[in-house]
């Protein structure tokens, strides 16, 4: 998931120290990309709908800021939002404030093998990993079911190698 993050940052010139990156939601790709933002020097901003995540990316994912919208024109003059995550049911986006504020809207797919290279090799030089949940092959219904009710901190990894072992 991480090179979800570099293709856009790349493409979209958020590679610079000092530029702001505002990030929608605090999921599996969201965590990553504060964390992929301020290794880049960025001043990062999370914008979520949910009041309680804002503890979470302050103190523990060090965002340099944090506010509650789901308003398009808080977008800045000339401002860019890139999506690499697909939503679940189609954007609506009214086309007033992007005209009148010439800020553009985009999206990015994941990188190829040297984009992920490059990425992984960014990410161990910065110590940037993603957070986890370590799960054994046990516990993959219980994961599915917590899945479903949306209670994952940002990702189940299943440990095959110890879950196998153990049988």
């Amino acid at each position: 998931m991480i090179v979800a993050h570099q293709q856009p940052m790349k493409y979209y010139g958020m590679t610079e120290p000092g530029k702001h990156l505002g990030v929608s939601g605090l999921g599996g790709l969201g965590h990553i990309a504060v964390k992929i933002g301020k290794a880049f020097g960025l001043k990062v901003t999370v914008i979520s709908t949910s009041p309680k995540k804002e503890d979470t990316a302050i103190k523990k994912l060090r965002a340099d800021a944090f506010f509650l919208s789901s308003d398009p024109s808080k977008l800045k003059l000339d401002g860019k939002l890139v999506t690499v995550g697909l939503p679940v049911k189609p954007l609506e986006l009214p086309i007033s404030p992007l005209v009148l504020g010439r800020r553009i809207v985009g999206g990015s797919c994941i990188g190829g093998m040297k984009e992920t290279q490059e990425m992984l090799d960014f990410c161990a030089k910065h110590n940037t990993t993603a957070d986890i949940e370590l799960i054994s092959v046990d516990n993959i219904n219980m994961a599915m079911e917590r899945f479903a009710k949306s209670d994952v901190k940002y990702r189940f990894v299943i440990d095959i190698a110890n879950s196998l072992s153990s049988s």
